[in-house]
């Protein structure tokens, strides 16, 4: 029997229900990316709010491409589970948040009418680094114009699209919130959103600078991709057939910039922390857990691995993405007052053990050329300058190399085909310099050549089963 609202009494008892009523609760949040991410971290701290006595803050989620999870939410009236797994057991519970449920290639005037909603205050994002269709070289995609806002596609025609009636209907702005592993997400939201409302709508630019917020945010848990097996499991546990059900990890965490342009959820009900810089938050992230994850999918896929609690127990790989997490990445940046890298980069190494979540490298490895630049190359350029090398990131950078070259299967990234007539062009001995050269295809500008050279000379080690 299928999870719905009229079937969720017969829940096991051991599952955990939403501490208020549903249906008295308006739509007060537009999701934009409706994935597993979003459902297991920002709709989990939105329930807590709506727990804690909040009202009205009810998601409308949105699927930006493909209708697979509104077909799995939608015959339960919007419900899921979500599993928190560790090596200790396992809790359940059943997260109400999300209320409505749109597909925006099917509907997108529905996605532009509940962004003009005056109940909706926030809009939130989890698209990952490609849905801000960002330029190689920096700024917005040069193809986006009025016809994006005419006929939206990308989160930057669907905002301008429902801004325009907001201002319209004589409504204030939004709040609206990154929840994308970007450095500066919410500076870099802006600043893109900007600039393709300066290309169709001037006017309109200028409203939304002065009307709206976008505060930088730091998300963290670590959420697999679900699979039948793991679906099956769930449906045995629960005694109902959820196919959204999300496993998680039992961590969390949600730092958030506290610039808001009206009303927002009591998110901190929930555990999240609300600051005036986000920025060293952000940043140990990127540079720890991401770096580590991106070094653990590139290398151990090459190793044969298909887990992270896999790779981590490879002790060669451990040793790597030690080093990047204690010694490289720490030394890049500034923490904010009592922030401990150390114990931050213990309670990582814990988390990537956990065998109960068995996360993929592969879904990890997605999308590489979005990701390396704030993940990898920003410790790498911040430690040049003091003169010091970063040998672990540059054996994870001829990880990706050769990833990207296939070696570990198909590659799924939006520059696959730019990449791979790279090493057509470039070969083994000139890729290195083709990818990270100051004129190379991540713009990387490492001011020193014998970086570079280093990551070649590791192709050739990775190469040669070194």
């Amino acid at each position: 029997m299928r999870l719905s609202a009229l079937t969720q009494d017969r829940l096991a008892a051991s599952v955990a229900r939403p501490g208020y009523d549903r249906q008295a609760q308006a739509c007060g949040i537009v999701h934009l990316g409706l994935g597993a991410f979003h459902r297991a971290h920002q709709a989990v701290y939105t329930d807590d709010a709506m727990a804690a006595g909040d009202r009205d803050w009810g998601v409308v989620g949105v699927s930006m491409r493909s209708a697979d999870v509104r077909d799995a939410l939608e015959p339960q009236d919007g419900l899921y589970t979500v599993s928190d797994r560790d090596g200790s057991g396992e809790t359940v519970r059943l997260i109400g948040a999300v209320q409505r449920l749109l597909v925006a290639p099917e509907a997108p005037e529905a996605v532009v009418a509940a962004m003009a909603d005056p109940a909706v205050q926030v809009v939130t994002l989890t698209v990952t680094e490609k849905g801000y269709h960002r330029a190689p070289g920096g700024g917005l995609a040069p193809r986006l114009g009025a016809a994006e806002m005419d006929r939206p596609t990308t989160i930057h025609g669907f905002m301008a699209a429902g801004l325009a009636r907001r201002r319209a209907a004589g409504l204030p702005g939004l709040s609206v919130i990154s929840c994308d592993n970007l450095a500066g997400n919410g500076a870099q939201t802006a600043a893109l959103l900007d600039e393709f409302l300066e290309r169709v709508d001037a006017g309109l630019a200028a409203w939304t600078r002065a009307e709206c917020a976008f505060p930088s945010t730091m998300v963290d848990r670590i959420v697999p991709a679900a699979t039948p097996a793991r679906l099956d499991a769930t449906a045995a546990r629960l005694g109902l057939r959820d196919e959204a059900a999300v496993t998680t990890e039992p961590f969390r965490q949600w730092v958030i910039e506290d610039r808001f342009a009206g009303p927002r959820p009591r998110w901190e009900a929930g555990g999240a922390e609300f600051v005036s810089d986000v920025g060293p938050y952000e940043t140990a992230k990127l540079r720890m857990l991401n770096g580590a994850h991106s070094a653990l999918a590139y290398l151990g896929l090459r190793r044969g691995h298909v887990f992270v609690h896999e790779a981590v127990a490879d002790p060669s790989l451990r040793a790597l993405v030690d080093r990047l997490m204690r010694i490289e990445a720490p030394a890049s940046f500034a923490p904010a007052p009592g922030q401990d890298l150390d114990a931050y980069a213990d309670a990582l190494l814990a988390r990537f053990a956990n065998p109960a979540l068995a996360h993929r490298l592969s879904q990890i490895a997605m999308d590489g050329s979005q990701k390396i630049p704030q993940r990898w190359l920003e410790t790498l350029q911040a430690r040049q300058d003091r003169g010091e090398t970063s040998p672990a990131i540059v054996e994870a950078l001829a990880g990706w190399a050769l990833h990207v070259r296939g070696d570990n299967g198909p590659v799924d990234d939006p520059a696959a085909d730019d990449l791979k007539r790279l090493w057509r062009e470039a070969g083994a001995d000139g890729i290195a310099a083709a990818l990270l050269g100051p004129a190379g295809f991540l713009g990387a500008n490492l001011r020193r050549h014998d970086e570079v050279d280093a990551v070649r000379d590791a192709l050739v080690r990775l190469m040669t089963g070194g």
